[in-house]
This record gives C-alpha cells, structure tokens and sequence, in this order.
C-alpha cells in the first residue's frame, strides 16, 4: 500500500468544502491513516515549499512569498491517505495546479476557477483548494514532516474483513 500526503488549503477550509472533497477520495477506496487541523507558521511552510518542493528555487522568490502568505490566511487540514497507487490516484483526481487548466470532474477543475494571471494581478497566490504529494520520494518527506509515526495509524477497512481469509 502507497501513502500520500493532502493538505486542504485555507480555500477550502473557510469555503467549507473540505467534507464534500474527501468524500470523492474515500468512494475511490483510499483510507484515511492521519489526519489533523493547525495553522502552520512561517518556518513548517518554509520546510514543505522550499526544503521539500523547492518552489523558491524553481519558480522565485516572489511566487514563494505569495504562496507562503497565501497558505497563513486560516487553517488547514493535513491527512495521510493510503491505498494502491494512492499518490498517482490522487494526482489524478486533483487535477492540474492552475485551476483554469484543470477538466471538469477533477477537485480543481470543479472548486477553483483562479488562473495564474489573475493571480499575478491581484499579487495573490493561486487558490486551488488542495495540495497533493506529487511523487513517492517527496510523499514520504512531506508525510514525515507533517505527522509524527505516532499520528498515523494502521487498520483494516470493513470490506477487508470479507476478502481475507480467518485466521
């Protein structure tokens, strides 16, 4: 089983939309194994954005700023999702980064609508809802920083009861 890491952006918290999305995850069959709310500061997003994603290096300083300020508008929901090929199913549900290139059906596609421009305009981050770990490597990173082993647990799902033989 694969481990991926979601984070409900302040967007969706505050918009209260959090409930209706995770339900899209759970009827694909991914297990919720961690999950908690907070409202990070400064150094826990500098550490995911720039330690982990490397935003800052790879898209600037000014994007990296935006972002940061972007993510401390109210809280968020971090969770750990489990299932087979949870991080490329979830990518996939999510949609594109750039809510405007996003199709219909997907997270992004049916909850953010911001497109990069725009958000250039108004010296805002993109508001797209939610993040996704995009790759196993930077999963298990961003998992470890967000949740200590303690927070995640490991259980069967009822239907798993059915499908595996008594012991």
């Amino acid at each position: 089983m694969e481990r991926t890491l979601i984070i409900f952006k302040p967007d969706a918290v505050m918009r209260g939309i959090v409930g209706e999305i995770l339900t899209r995850f759970e009827r694909v069959g991914l297990k919720i194994v961690g999950a908690k709310m907070l409202q990070p500061g400064d150094e826990h997003y500098y550490e995911h954005y720039e330690g982990i994603g490397t935003l800052k290096t790879r898209k600037g300083d000014e994007i990296f700023e935006t972002q940061l300020k972007e993510m401390q508008q109210g809280p968020v929901i971090a969770m750990v999702l489990e299932g087979v090929n949870a991080i490329e199913q979830v990518r996939k549900m999510v949609g594109p980064t750039e809510p405007r290139s996003a199709a219909p059906g997907t997270i992004r596609g049916d909850y953010a609508h911001m497109t990069y421009g725009q958000a250039a305009v108004t010296k805002r981050g993109t508001p797209n809802v939610i993040h996704a770990s995009a790759e196993p490597d930077e999963a298990t990173k961003e998992i470890a920083h967000w949740f200590t082993e303690d927070e995640l647990v490991s259980y069967d799902m009822t239907h798993q009861h059915f499908t595996q033989p008594k012991a």
